[in-house]
């Protein structure tokens, strides 16, 4: 089952104005939990987080810059 534009556009704000921050303190946590790496380790660690959290919502972002399609 398809969501309907204005559904997918509303999760997609929805996503990204509490989703984004609260995995951005998750994520900064669970790497707080080890010992700090060096700083590439570092930088590359919150690069892959910084990127991997989109895969699994690609269907919700997918033409929100879009026109309606439905109007």
């Amino acid at each position: 089952m398809a969501l309907a534009y204005k559904t997918r556009k509303r999760l997609a704000l929805a996503i990204l104005m509490l989703g984004v921050p609260l995995y951005i303190v998750v994520a900064v946590t669970v790497v707080g939990w080890f010992e700090r790496p060096g700083f590439l380790v570092e930088l590359l660690i919150y690069i892959i987080l910084g990127v991997i959290w989109a895969f699994p919502l690609k269907f919700v972002f997918k033409g929100i810059g879009q026109p309606d399609p439905d109007a």
